[in-house]
């Protein structure tokens, strides 16, 4: 079972979010706190797995509060929790497990306990990609990226929540990324093959299905994807 901290300086914020935490399995005790003293004092008197830190807070912020916590010789995770993105890249440098965004969603939310689980369990730091989006730089987890399209020079990623374009051929992504479980389907896409749900052999082309989006497989690249596809025991459709 995870132990949590939960730490926001509206009270309505926490009981919200502890009940979301308290309906997921996975969690066990959800401890509170209402203000930054209060999660410090918390932290040294009780053993948690994970603080869900908000970022705006007044006196000790929740970077604050972070770095505090990445000093001792064995933090719990940091899972960063604000309306706004403006330190999306601070969190990551922090080495944050993950960034909610306000309101929370409760599926959101259970992929970033699946996110914590993940590293109790001895799961390696994920490897994260800087993208820009509308002027603001963020942070975001390869394991996000679902599948990749090419747009010239440009690659674009897409997540189940978003797309970012970022200055990098596909080509190039396709080697980088080759021991992470990508694969190149087609000369359009490289695909997340842990995101692939089915293949299906249509009259149009062969296609792949990756989180819910049809994409085509090319003839060149059909007996490599074939091949791959059934070590991980995901058969073609007729």
């Amino acid at each position: 079972m995870i132990n949590v901290l939960v730490v926001d300086d509206e009270l309505p914020a926490v009981e919200e979010l502890a009940f979301l935490l308290g309906r997921d399995e996975r969690i066990g005790k959800v401890l509170r706190a209402t203000s930054g003293s209060e999660a410090l004092r918390a932290l040294a008197s009780a053993q948690v797995d994970a603080v869900f830190l908000d970022i705006h807070m007044p006196a000790v912020s929740g970077l604050e509060i972070a770095r505090a916590i990445a000093a001792g010789s064995h933090p719990p995770a940091v899972v960063f929790v604000t309306a706004d993105e403006d330190h999306a890249l601070a969190a990551f440098e922090l080495a944050a497990v993950d960034y909610l965004l306000k309101p929370i969603r409760a599926e959101r939310l259970a992929r970033s306990v699946g996110r914590i689980s993940e590293l109790r369990d001895g799961g390696g730091a994920p490897e994260m990609i800087t993208v820009d989006q509308g002027g603001t730089t963020r942070m975001i987890r390869r394991d996000d990226v679902t599948y990749v399209q090419a747009q010239g020079d440009y690659a674009r990623l897409h997540t189940a929540d978003a797309s970012y374009l970022i200055r990098v051929p596909l080509a190039d992504l396709e080697q980088q990324w080759a021991d992470a479980g990508f694969i190149r389907t087609h000369r359009s896409y490289l695909v997340a093959l842990k995101h692939i749900s089915s293949m299906k052999l249509a009259a149009d082309g062969p296609r792949v299905t990756v989180a819910g989006a049809g994409l085509p497989i090319s003839r060149r690249h059909l007996p490599t994807v074939r091949e791959r596809l059934q070590a991980n025991r995901i058969r073609p459709n007729a």
